[in-house]
């Protein structure tokens, strides 16, 4: 899937050409391509992962900055459990 398209492309000039170097005029260096269609797959997953990621890091912030009162920890645990498997559950289908 990840299949790089090996060119030549010229430092001076920009010009792109494969699989060999121009006729001598330019001076050409390797340069690595990937098709469009794959970029934009990657992209995708970047942002699905971006998004998961968020949503993670807000359920850890309110996770760690909940303090609970004495006689009330148990009812906050629950809380962040219901929290947690909402989280998990929208994450899970955000593919």
């Amino acid at each position: 899937m990840n299949d790089y398209v090996k060119a030549w492309q010229c430092i001076g000039c920009g010009k792109i050409e494969a699989p060999q170097t121009c006729i001598g005029v330019c001076q050409d260096r390797k340069v690595e391509f990937v098709y469009a269609f794959e970029h934009e797959e990657a992209l995708a997953r970047l942002e699905v992962a971006r998004r998961r990621a968020s949503a993670l890091e807000a359920l850890t912030r309110r996770l760690a900055c909940t303090n609970p009162h004495k006689d009330g920890w148990e009812s906050t645990y629950r809380a962040m459990q219901e929290q947690a498997r909402s989280t998990l559950a929208a994450i899970g289908s955000a593919t």
